[in-house]
């Protein structure tokens, strides 16, 4: 699976952006596929993720009801509509996949699972 992450950009706080993540070659649709973010100094961090095998979502303490995960089939392409952002949410964020071979629920992947497939970064700065 390849991955592209990209719609990263300098945006004030209080501004909005949406990540895109398009896979080239492999369907997304039988994969657990996460959104992680790693700011500068800090460990990377799940910050929404959608299992396949139970369908369920999980967002973040950090960015719950900020930001959506959605997606878009006939692009293969899944989306972080990220609004409201603050300072905080500055970091490289990067899409990440299964191996199509485990069936965890959402809140797992995001907090525990390696995922076995990494996009290039996008970097997210706020910024004012």
């Amino acid at each position: 699976v390849q991955l592209q992450a990209s719609g990263g950009g300098t945006v004030q706080p209080g501004g909005s952006l949406r990540l895109s993540c398009t896979s080239f070659g492999d369907t997304l649709d039988y994969l657990a596929i996460g959104w992680f973010r790693q700011a500068p100094g800090k460990q990377r961090e799940g910050i929404s993720c959608r299992s396949n095998s139970d369908g369920s979502t999980y967002y973040a303490d950090s960015v719950k009801g900020r930001f959506t995960f959605s997606r878009n089939r006939a692009k293969n392409t899944v989306y972080l509509q990220m609004n409201n952002l603050k300072p905080d949410d500055t970091a490289v964020y990067y899409c990440a996949t299964d191996d199509g071979r485990t069936y965890y629920d959402a809140t797992y992947y995001c907090q525990h699972y390696s995922m076995d497939n990494w996009g290039s970064g996008t970097l997210v700065t706020v910024s004012s």
